[in-house]
């Protein structure tokens, strides 16, 4: 599974105390059943865990003005203003133009040779084109808004200031291009969120946010879970067998792949709002807590082998998009393109395998979510 703090081990305990990064208590879910119930009951405030003061897992959080960072009737509000984008419907109908890009990266790949990087020519273009044409961005900003992503997201090397400065920078270019599409609107989710905002169902700042939020929460997260799956798969060489010679078995594989490898293998911290009982332990109000999804995920009780990769799929849906009213939003997204980059390279890469190299995998490191910086492949 590559580098994991320690709290992440397999172990008995349901819940236990873990101490976070910025030195606070913090309760960690590693139950299925109970990271379901977290997820979903309203004792579990999200809101309440930005509010100052409160516990901190680290400084990678989203701000409380954030679509996730509500509860209740704030969140449902906004939540409704775009959930109609990422319907299963509309995101089968942006299939083909996912295949499109994702041939046209493996073109490049297969052009560099063996000894091409997956991250660098398929897993990081893929997620940052597509969010660039449903939200309506100009592809040529993506290296600009990738920069400032990476700061945003690293929790070791960039300092809090810094952190500050690049969320301006971030915050001053969505207005600028909100702007610009207000003057020239276009078949775009920005476009149609200036419309909302139009009708009063959203603040000047609650639009300029909510177009970040979108973009931010799409980008990093797909891109390390489309390397992270890629090498799942690349260390099961018979497993990769398996699906050249079943590609019918692709989406049943993605879903497994997400299952034992998540992007993001924690959830946003909570807030018990009241005291709660939650399994061996006692959750006092005003105390924090987190969701292992990474752990919910391998739960013996929910899937038989836990640890193994099962072709065919499982009977119990996996925690990687989250649980309850602030499950994933974009995960028929997520979920599309993976399927579409595993289809294609089995089909178009029957052979792929490590680069022959003595380091070809590197994991990204300090960073909010789990990823890779390379993974060299040959074919």
């Amino acid at each position: 599974m590559g580098p994991l703090p320690d709290f992440f081990e397999p172990g008995e305990e349901d819940v236990k105390q873990i101490v976070t990064s910025a030195g606070d208590k913090m309760w960690l879910v590693r139950d299925y059943a109970l990271s379901r119930l977290v997820l979903a009951d309203k004792r579990f405030s999200r809101a309440a865990a930005v509010a100052p003061g409160a516990p901190m897992f680290n400084d990678a959080q989203p701000v409380a003005e954030s679509m996730v960072s509500m509860d209740g009737a704030e969140h449902a509000r906004l939540r409704r203003t775009v959930i109609g984008a990422f319907t299963a419907r509309k995101m089968a109908a942006m299939a083909p133009g996912i295949t499109a890009v994702t041939d046209r990266c493996l073109d490049a790949l297969e052009e560099r040779g063996p000894g091409a990087d997956l991250v660098a020519g398929l897993a990081d273009p893929l997620p940052l084109d597509v969010l660039c044409q449903l939200l309506g961005i100009p592809l040529d900003d993506g290296a600009k808004f990738r920069d400032w992503v990476e700061v945003l997201f690293d929790i070791s090397a960039s300092s809090p200031q810094e952190k500050a400065r690049k969320r301006l920078e971030l915050s001053g270019y969505m207005a600028d291009l909100l702007a610009t599409k207000r003057r020239a609107p276009a078949d775009d989710l920005l476009s149609s969120l200036i419309q909302a905002q139009d009708r009063g169902e959203l603040t000047p700042g609650e639009l300029i946010t909510l177009g970040l939020t979108l973009l931010m929460a799409g980008y990093e997260t797909t891109v390390g879970q489309i390397a992270l799956s890629a090498h799942v798969l690349l260390s099961d060489p018979a497993g990769y067998r398996d699906l050249v010679e079943h590609p019918e078995r692709v989406d049943a594989a993605v879903e497994e792949l997400m299952r034992l490898t998540p992007a993001t293998p924690l959830s946003f911290s909570r807030v018990a709002t009241e005291p709660v009982r939650l399994g061996s332990v006692q959750v006092q109000a005003g105390e924090a807590l987190m969701v292992s999804l990474l752990n919910g995920n391998r739960d013996a009780e929910v899937y038989p082998e836990p640890d193994r990769l099962e072709p065919e799929g499982r009977d119990s849906v996996h925690l990687t998009f989250g649980h309850g009213l602030h499950r994933c939003l974009g995960a028929p997204l997520g979920r599309i393109q993976l399927q579409v980059v595993f289809r294609r390279l089995v089909e178009r890469f029957p052979g792929l395998r490590f680069a022959d190299v003595p380091e070809p995998v590197v994991w990204k490191d300090g960073m909010g979510t789990r990823g890779l910086s390379r993974l060299l492949v040959a074919w």
